[in-house]
């Protein structure tokens, strides 16, 4: 599949799920850890804008908003440390569009009340994140969209402290 394609297959896998897809090499799950990237933004492939005429059980995959999103951040240039991939779903409905940011070791982002055109904000957030020495995404240089959008802050598995 090229660089930021979406499949054509829109009939979900068994177990209802629709496809994931994304734009990030995926390593073998034994050498997975030592090059994962520093951050990996997950873009919900099954979210549609609020007013969508479409319902949702006859929309194709590829027509559904959050395809869009993901096929427009897989279309740029991706920051360094930076991986992009669709997930089926983000179960945060109520605020779609969304997408998550996970950092290696580190804190994760959930966001929402994203637009088609939020590509650009995500992977500057995700830049952001990838280069930050403590984990934590810095309010400062954060596009507006990812302050006023943010759901929630998860810590890392591995948090030794509260911050």
């Amino acid at each position: 599949m090229e660089r930021g394609a979406i499949p054509d297959s829109t009939a979900p896998e068994p177990g209802g799920e629709s496809p994931e897809v994304g734009c990030a090499s995926q390593a073998a799950p034994e050498a997975a850890r030592e090059t994962a990237p520093a951050v990996t933004l997950l873009i919900c492939t099954t979210c549609r804008a609020p007013g969508s005429e479409a319902p949702q059980e006859t929309q194709q995959l590829a027509e559904r908003d959050g395809a869009r999103l993901l096929a427009s951040a897989c279309a740029a240039s991706l920051p360094e440390g930076v991986a992009v991939e669709g997930v089926s779903c983000l179960a945060n409905c109520k605020r779609a569009l969304s997408a998550a940011m996970v950092r290696r070791d580190g804190w994760t982002y959930v966001f929402g009340d994203l637009s088609p055109d939020s590509a650009p904000d995500l992977l500057t957030g995700a830049a952001l994140l990838a280069g930050s020495p403590d984990g934590l995404m810095p309010w400062r240089g954060r596009p507006d969209v990812l302050k006023r959008g943010m759901v929630a802050r998860i810590p890392p598995l591995t948090l030794k402290e509260t911050r």
